[in-house]
């Protein structure tokens, strides 16, 4: 399919039908996620593809935990994430059939492949990520232009020491995410909801829009 498509539609897949991923399709979309910039040619990232009932499972009971006390805090209000109440409830629904997805691709990396320059900001650290997420992006289009549906989710990223016990993750590297992939069970959306480009483009300074209201 034509890439900007793929990109309009790639989505966040809550829904998944039971129906098992080819290997030859995931090799594919590996293939061309390898392609993803990173500092340096480093090529940190590496995948781990889980599809043992047993070990999805065990991923589901270390997520679900620690979804089920942030989805009390949307609850109680300590917590805003601006999301519709459906897109919460779908949510919680993936969070509940985790297990069930064909394949969870754990994304790892190699922190010694990784050179943060923002480690010392009084802020969170997110320029490592810059070697990784790319990466992932060009995995999910791959999938997606293959038909096959996905959603990257770094919850279970907090519960790193198990998921390294469980899938026997050298301690060198990291877990960056984790992307749930198959058929969609609803199809792929035809309009994703997103901000318009005069409200996050700006012009030599934060607070001066670089376009006007009107789509150019």
């Amino acid at each position: 399919m034509e890439l900007t498509d793929a990109m309009r539609t790639v989505g966040t897949c809550r829904y998944y039908r039971r129906d098992p991923v080819p290997d030859d399709t995931l090799y594919r979309a590996f293939e061309a996620a390898r392609f993803g910039p990173q500092g340096g040619n480093r090529q940190p990232v590496r995948w781990i593809v889980v599809r043992d009932r047993a070990r999805k499972q065990a991923l589901q009971d270390l997520y679900l935990p620690m979804w089920k006390a942030y989805l009390g805090g949307i609850g109680d209000g300590s917590v805003n994430i601006g999301a519709m109440p459906k897109a919460v409830r779908d949510a919680d629904h993936f969070a509940e059939h985790l297990a069930d997805v064909p394949a969870i691709v754990v994304v790892c990396a190699e922190v010694d492949g990784l050179h943060p320059t923002d480690l010392e900001l009084d802020r969170v650290s997110v320029v490592g990520g810059g070697s990784i997420y790319p990466t992932v992006q060009n995995f999910c289009l791959a999938l997606r232009d293959q038909g096959v549906a996905s959603a990257v989710t770094t919850l279970l990223c907090h519960a790193e020491p198990q998921v390294r016990d469980l899938l026997e993750i050298p301690d060198d590297f990291l877990t960056a995410a984790h992307v749930t992939v198959g058929y969609p069970e609803k199809g792929f959306p035809t309009k994703l909801s997103r901000s318009p480009v005069a409200d996050i483009v700006a012009a030599e300074t934060f607070t001066r829009p670089y376009f006007a209201d009107a789509a150019v």
